[in-house]
């Protein structure tokens, strides 16, 4: 049998952080098992390709809801990264740490967590390209790339409109104020996606002291009482047994670790007796407090040229393909959430409560059951959408049988809250007072959808329950907190009751932060890497004594 200080369960963002910072002692023996396989992929590491690999069981968990009451009965679809680097490989790679109340709310029941202890760790893991800034990090591992020299020209006549709409212009979202039209800022190096696994576990993978076990799927958590000893994982058609001498941490994200949780016996009691799970630790919020963003978008008929023409047709296709390949320039180099920002849509809102895209593309004509990106418009156009910041709809994550290899009942339970249906009705308001602009109206040619016979109140309620989409944020079913009640783990993301057991992952977000999760998660792991290496002195100190 394998033994290990520490097993690190998937190599996503938040694993591929801990891989590197707890291997940097040699006195730690470190396992890092990942379910996926290696992220070389030509598609993966082309920006805009991760619409090529939307539906790639390769890459991708491909998870999809139970159907949505309160969403027409849609099912939902989740992908997910199944794959070194997790879903910062196949993500929009938009960069945003959120706002600093965000952390001051996670504060009031972790302590530790505020927005003053969190700045400092978002500025030592950035290496941002753009204007320096006292408050913006230079020389980290993840580098956040401003692309303002390099959007599409239709990205000015957005952020005009915006003006025009009474929207404030902010150069830079993640400084000292985030409200307002921007362009946004993105994880590429050279051309290239600068996921967590380039950025932290490739520069480290070669240490004697971390070992790296890929298309390795964990099954359970072992334990000894209420102490984690091991895992269990199955390889090819062979089951492994790893044993462990410090802890181990799961980081498999919103789905995969409550799942993991539950199918080792930690969780609600009910459930796991449904199964005949033994009991290891009754814990009620295991699976609970699932919260995502979710959105919708208004589609345009443009005058002028759009992406549409570059990525759509064969000559438009090779001439942006030539462009990246001998320069990594161009559209395939960006994302297409070029343009966006955040805005407090409602009246009242001290914050910002809505964030919104511009994508110079449409793609209302796409077949079913591909990638819409891959798929855009014969013709030019642009979209608008937006995504309310903090929804109030929770929903859950719960084992539909015992084996591992099946996925989860997940259920978004969304717009079940009048607070977040009316923000929906407000956020498809905004896109049309944007929409309705000088700027805007001087290139539209038409609205494609939902078509300009939507405007009352219950057209647009309607319109949203048929087409909202998901922003793939889902987070905070191990929520963190002191009270044991409330919460899966505690502030230093110990899973309350057991010994040797963390999950650190967008699962013990209290509450989705405003805005893309992906550099949040990134900055738990960082902050979760200080406090294990913290604990683990302080118990060789105690040894020692």
């Amino acid at each position: 049998m394998e033994h290990y200080d520490y097993v690190i369960v998937g190599a996503g963002s938040a694993g591929s952080v801990l891989a590197n910072r707890l291997s940097k002692n040699n006195k730690h023996k470190v396992l890092i098992l990942e379910a996926g396989g290696n992220d070389s992929s030509f598609w993966i590491r082309m920006p805009i390709g991760y619409g090529k690999i939307y539906y790639d069981t390769r890459f991708n968990w491909k998870f999809e809801t139970e159907p949505e009451q309160n969403l027409d009965s849609n099912r939902m679809y989740w992908p997910r990264g199944k794959v070194l680097g997790g879903s910062s490989s196949i993500n929009a790679m938009v960069y945003v740490r959120g706002h600093p109340n965000d952390y001051n709310d996670w504060a009031k029941s972790s302590p530790g967590w505020d927005w003053e202890h969190m700045a400092p760790i978002f500025k030592k893991m950035e290496d941002w390209t753009g204007v320096k800034h006292e408050l913006r990090g230079q020389g980290g591992p993840l580098t956040v790339r401003d692309i303002s020299k390099d959007v599409h020209p239709l990205c000015q006549t957005y952020l005009d409109a915006a003006g025009q709409a009474g929207i404030p212009l902010n150069s830079d979202y993640n400084a000292k104020d985030m409200e307002g039209a921007a362009l946004y800022q993105i994880t590429t190096k050279n051309g290239f996606r600068a996921s967590a696994s380039r950025a932290y576990l490739h520069p480290v993978k070669k240490r004697s002291n971390l070992t790296l076990s890929l298309k390795s799927h964990v099954t359970k958590v072992l334990f000894d009482g209420k102490r984690a000893v091991g895992i269990e994982y199955i390889k090819g058609n062979k089951k492994y047994n790893v044993k462990i001498s410090s802890e181990v941490i799961l980081c498999g994200g919103a789905i995969n670790s409550p799942q993991l949780l539950q199918l080792s016996g930690v969780g609600p009691q009910a459930l796991l007796k449904n199964f005949d799970i033994p009991v290891i630790s009754d814990s009620a919020n295991v699976g609970e407090n699932l919260q995502d963003h979710m959105g919708a978008s208004i589609y345009y008929k443009s005058k002028v040229p759009t992406l549409n023409q570059s990525l759509g047709s064969f000559w438009g296709k090779l001439n942006v393909g030539i462009n990246y390949l001998l320069r990594r320039k161009g559209p395939l180099s960006l994302s297409v959430n070029q343009g966006g920002g955040f805005v407090r849509a409602q009246k009242g809102s001290l914050f910002p409560d809505t964030q919104i895209y511009f994508s110079p593309v449409s793609y209302t004509r796409a077949p079913s059951g591909t990638r819409p990106l891959m798929s855009p418009d014969p013709f030019p156009g642009f979209l608008l959408g937006f995504n309310p910041c903090k929804p109030t709809s929770r929903g859950f994550v719960k084992l539909k049988s015992k084996d591992p290899l099946e996925a989860p009942m997940m259920y978004g339970n969304y717009l079940s809250t009048n607070h977040d249906r009316l923000l929906m009705r407000d956020g498809m308001k905004l896109m049309r007072k944007i929409g309705q602009t000088p700027a805007l109206q001087s290139i539209i040619e038409s609205e494609l959808s939902p078509g300009t016979e939507v405007k009352t109140d219950e057209d647009f309620d309607e319109f949203v329950r048929a087409n909202s989409w998901t922003v793939y944020h889902q987070c905070g079913t191990c929520r963190m907190g002191t009270d044991p009640k409330k919460s899966v783990v505690d502030e230093r993301l110990k899973v309350h009751g057991i010994i040797g057991l963390r999950v650190v992952d967008a699962s013990i977000f209290p509450s989705v932060p405003t805005g893309n999760t992906n550099g949040p998660t990134i900055a738990v792991a960082e902050n979760a890497a200080s406090m294990i290496i913290e604990d683990a002195a302080a118990l060789e100190k105690v040894h020692e004594n």
